[in-house]
């Protein structure tokens, strides 16, 4: 059983959509997107430095446009026929759309308006976040609490990341919690997934008021509590609150164990997740798709493990 996954913020590196757009068809199909969202996603893409496409209100809808953009190379998703879809964080809403919840046009401009909102709420306080590798999660997240800190992601595979206040974050590198072999501070803008999002919820509330979505078309995994979702109104919902709210991918991958995975397939640009998986479900086959020249690879994956 294939999963096919979205990767969230971070994973964008400068230049990384210039080979995609040379597929054709695929320049004119992201600058109509840019047109919709006034936001230049071409030059976002291909030629700003890693400060431009670091800040939050590019980095979201840039993400998932790459992401839609590298799995229609493969076909319709009728023709990857994965067994299940799921994004860690922003990619969620990519993979909303993989699923039918959200057509590409609402998912980004859904993410348009929530990468702006998310970078108006991070510039009322000065946070950021911090990964934690290795440790006991029991162990990490209570001391993280006594820091005032949120475990933001619960990623499995070893790995936490922490959230809140710059002192808060200087504090946990003079602190580490028994076990954790380093901490890793993110270029990220703010504390994402905390209550330091609460007025961005707001912005993401009255904006997905306005779209009708449809229900998910393949299993939809969450990253709330790594449920699947079948209802299309609750994926928006819960789109919504996941801005101010943990993600747990450690619970999707323990979901994609249930559900029999055999394969995870990483859109463009792959590789963070691929990474969890490999230290998460030994033996299951992953591939990121990090430029075209992956595509055959992922083709041939998608014939072995498809539905």
């Amino acid at each position: 059983m294939l999963v096919l996954v979205a990767p969230g913020q971070g994973a964008q590196t400068p230049g990384f959509l210039t080979e995609w757009l040379e597929l054709p068809g695929a320049a004119d199909r992201v600058a109509a997107w840019s047109d919709v969202i006034g936001l230049d996603l071409v030059h976002y893409g291909t030629k700003a430095d890693a400060d431009a496409i670091r800040d939050t209100a590019v980095a979201q809808p840039l993400l998932v446009a790459a992401g839609l953009l590298s799995a229609s190379a493969l076909g319709a998703i009728t023709d990857v026929a994965p067994g299940a879809v799921a994004g860690h964080s922003v990619g969620e809403i990519t993979a909303a759309a993989f699923a039918g919840v959200l057509d590409d046009t609402a998912a980004l401009s859904l993410v348009r308006k929530r990468g702006l909102a998310m970078a108006d709420a991070a510039a009322i306080t000065e946070t950021g976040m911090a990964a934690l590798l290795g440790g006991d999660p029991e162990v990490t997240v209570a001391h993280l609490e006594k820091l005032g800190l949120t475990p933001a992601n619960i990623n499995g595979a070893g790995q936490i990341v922490a959230a809140g206040t710059k002192e808060q974050l200087a504090a946990l590198e003079g602190d580490k919690p028994e076990g954790v072999r380093r901490v890793v501070m993110l270029q990220v803008a703010g504390a994402f997934h905390t209550h330091h999002m609460g007025p961005a919820v707001d912005t993401l509330a009255a904006a997905a008021e306005a779209l009708t979505p449809g229900d998910p078309k393949v299993t939809y995994v969450s990253n709330k509590d790594g449920e699947a979702v079948a209802s299309g109104a609750e994926v928006l919902q819960r789109l919504v609150g996941q801005v101010a709210n943990p993600v747990r991918w450690d619970l999707c991958m323990e979901t994609f164990k249930e559900l029999g995975v055999t394969a995870l397939l990483e859109v463009c640009p792959g590789g963070t997740l691929t990474g969890l998986a490999k230290r998460a479900l030994p033996g299951v086959r992953t591939l990121a798709l990090k430029t075209p020249a992956d595509l055959d690879a992922a083709r041939e994956l998608i014939a072995e493990h498809a539905a």
